[in-house]
């Protein structure tokens, strides 16, 4: 059956979602429970969340967090917080934010963070803490509404938007081409069982049905939330799964979110997540990127045809055709434009089909006008104006051409993508605005501090933060109370032999209205692992695998025999290097993009002599504790590349102004990708191996060498061959 007629008319489920979580106590209920006897403190509530776990005991830096946590709720204070891996900072925030009226919003980068988060932190923590609290704590959690499956848009799924549902464009799938009929009855098929769920989900969250089905038959019944309608005048308002979601997060103690969706609320004015007093971000140092995201827009052609089809029904003929001029001008201009940045305004052609686009869409809002009350299919209508309206706002950004704006052509390297993009220079200003008002916002990740210090990011959080300054009385006593969390060792580039440099935690920096804070890691890095920096080898110049450093690889990877994972910075790297192992060795290479990375990560987990190689994903969220992965190799370091239009843009605005753009913005960017990368090696305090860089700059760049090894755990360093072979070889035998 096509997609056309799974639809149906007249669909009218039959199972309401739940209105609130299961076991969740209604806000006076809770209040009822928090007024009997004293409310327990948040380090209580870590005590018994710890003691809770067979053979669990209290870490300091645990320890610490959650005490810094408290002061800043209480003082009113944000607060950063540097928690290396193995810290267990996810109890030391969520205990203290039982301690305060809720809901807390928890917001995470990963569905990695946000799974153990859900699955398995927050329901151990109830668990525990029930007795000391006097009741169950609660939580949910709140995704976008494009994750919710939507009863309207199924009810109207779709005789109107064949390329939606039986036909793709060609330019719109991967390949090219015109989708054939077998698979559109896969989509029909799937579609058909979407609704069968329908019938029995309680959330209808994506990503609770299993098996899943594809992105195309997802999107044709789910809703963008710029193309609802609202509850109050969808006629599945009271059915609503997105709405039904969100009356769980308003009754929950914690909630639990993405930075993708807390984004997206702050440019919405805070309408979407449930007002709170305490946001905790982990994995901080995503958030300007995810706000960057949010506040991106581009013009396709594909979306301005896709559009009009939509909307056809409510036009007439000679807007529709105006809106279809306009598509086929972007895409001629888009065909003659080169790809990357664009520096000296719009090229004409692009200008000439923005500008045609404006008026097409502002022609065609008009023809639509607005909602009423008794409007027949308010469902079709306002997607129709939302996408329209969405088209008219970038077309009219991109014409402005302002300052506070980065504007680019991006090409996929197929051919089958053509876009023009633009996305803001700066996100600190919308952040400083929308981020910290009114609540409580307390940032934490394993790389906060770049260079030994919290001001860079800081700043890129949107904080103010003066030049170093001696620490104030209140944030000397806070460090004095909690003590240092990092065990003295060497500092990141010293050797032990006879130039030991002592190296605690990093010291604190603030600024109006926030204070930072490391807690450190458990982990005794200097004696776990080795930082070996190869300073022998050329200065890297060309692009993929140098042959002097694919050599010197294959060394160390002999040297174990195997388990290595290699972090490379471009995929034709990390192709040359399997290539070169497989011809020389016997040992099992598995290559990104082979097969699905979770399988590939779980074979290299389970195959003791492999090696993982791959390219930036792999930089973050692979977590291979044990001896399967003793060797991290980084082919060179970082930095981003020079044709990445808004890292370029940034860099030269810092330029203008007199600074220099590549220490300003380049190699912070390089310093958490690093940090991130040499953060795979040890994962648990039993763990032991080497990061070897094979960038020597690490070692002979005076400017920022230093900067970007004070931004790594503090291993013991050098760039002795001969001692990391060595170290290998004994690993090898152990």
């Amino acid at each position: 059956m096509g997609a056309a007629g799974v639809g149906g008319a007249g669909y009218r489920r039959t199972v309401t979602p739940p209105r609130t979580a299961t076991g969740s106590a209604t806000p006076s209920a809770r209040a009822k429970g928090r007024r009997r006897g004293a409310r327990p403190s948040g380090t209580e509530l870590l005590a018994a969340a710890v003691g809770a776990v067979p053979g669990g005991a209290e870490r300091p830096g645990q320890l610490q967090m959650t005490t810094a946590i408290e002061e800043c709720v209480a003082g009113g204070e944000h607060l950063l917080v540097q928690a290396g891996t193995g810290t267990g900072k996810s109890l030391a925030y969520l205990a203290p934010a039982l301690t305060v009226d809720g809901p807390v919003v928890v917001s995470t980068a990963t569905l990695a963070l946000q799974s153990q988060l859900v699955d398995h932190d927050l329901p151990r923590l109830a668990d525990a803490v029930e007795p000391v609290l006097g009741r169950r704590p609660t939580f949910a959690v709140l995704k976008g509404r494009h994750h919710y499956l939507c009863l309207a848009r199924l009810d109207n799924s779709t005789e109107e938007e064949p390329e939606d549902t039986l036909f793709d464009t060609p330019a719109a799938r991967p390949g090219g081409g015109t989708k054939w009929l077998g698979e559109a009855g896969r989509l029909g098929k799937q579609v058909e069982r979407l609704r069968d769920w329908a019938e029995k989900t309680a959330t209808g969250d994506r990503d609770e049905l299993d098996p899943g089905v594809d992105d195309q038959a997802w999107r044709l019944v789910s809703m963008p939330a710029r193309e609802c309608v609202g509850a109050a005048r969808c006629p599945f308002g009271q059915e609503c799964f997105a709405e039904a979601s969100r009356a769980r997060a308003r009754e929950a103690d914690i909630v639990v979110t993405n930075h993708s969706l807390l984004a997206v609320d702050m440019l919405a004015d805070r309408h979407i997540v449930p007002p709170h007093k305490l946001l905790i971000v982990d994995e901080a140092h995503e958030l300007a990127d995810r706000v960057s995201s949010a506040a991106q827009a581009e013009l396709v052609p594909e979306l301005i045809d896709r559009t009009t089809r939509r909307a056809r029904t409510l036009l007439r003929p000679e807007t529709a055709e105006a809106l279809i001029a306009a598509g086929d001008a972007l895409a001629v201009g888009l065909a003659e434009a080169p790809a990357g940045r664009i520096t000296a305004g719009l090229p004409t052609p692009l200008r000439e089909a923005c500008t045609l686009l404006d008026a097409a869409t502002r022609s065609a809002l008009d023809a639509i006008g607005d909602i009423k009350a008794d409007d027949p299919d308010p469902v079709r209508k306002q997607q129709a104006k939302a996408a329209l309206d969405e088209l008219s706002t970038t077309a009219q950004r991109l014409l402005e051409e302002g300052d506070h704006d980065v504007a680019w052509v991006e090409k996929n390297d197929s051919g089958n993508r053509r876009a023009l993009v633009v996305a803001p220079l700066s996100v600190a200003g919308t952040l400083a605005t929308h981020l910290y008002d009114e609540r409580t916002v307390v940032a934490t990740s394993a790389t906060l501090a770049l260079g030994g210090r919290f001001d860079t990011v800081a700043r890129a959080l949107g904080l103010d933060a003066p030049p170093p300054a001696p620490p104030s009385p209140a944030a000397a006593a806070l460090a004095a109370r909690t003590g240092p969390g990092r065990p003295a060792a060497e500092a990141p580039g010293r050797r032990l032999a006879g130039d030991v440099t002592p190296n605690t935690v990093v010291p604190a920096t603030e600024g109006p209205g926030w204070r930072s804070l490391d807690v450190g890691s458990p982990f005794d890095y200097a004696r776990q692992g080795i930082l070996y920096v190869a300073a022998h080898l050329p200065r890297p110049s060309v692009s993929g695998l140098p042959e002097a450093a694919g050599e010197e690889l294959l060394g160390l990877v002999e040297a174990l025999g195997g388990r290595t994972l290699g972090l490379f910075s471009s995929r034709r790297a990390a192709q040359q290097a399997a290539e070169l192992l497989r011809a020389r060795t016997d040992l099992p290479v598995l290559l990104q993009g082979e097969e699905a990375l979770p399988l590939l990560v779980r074979r290299f987990r389970e195959e003791r002599a492999s090696c993982l190689f791959g390219v930036m994903s792999l930089w973050q969220g692979v977590d291979v504790p044990g001896d399967a992965c003793q060797l991290v190799v980084i082919d060179r370091l970082p930095f981003p590349r020079p044709d990445e239009p808004l890292a370029a843009a940034r860099a030269a605005a810092v330029d203008a102004g007199g600074g220099s753009g590549f220490s300003a913005v380049s190699v912070p960017i390089a310093a958490v990708r690093l940090a991130q990368g040499v953060g795979r090696l040890i994962r648990a305090t039993g763990d032991r191996g080497v990061v070897a860089v094979l960038d020597s700059r690490l070692e002979t760049a005076r400017g920022y060498g230093p900067f970007l090894r004070r931004s790594l755990p503090p291993f013991w360093y050098t760039t002795r061959p001969e001692v990391a072979r060595g170290a290998l070889e004994r690993l090898a035998k152990s």
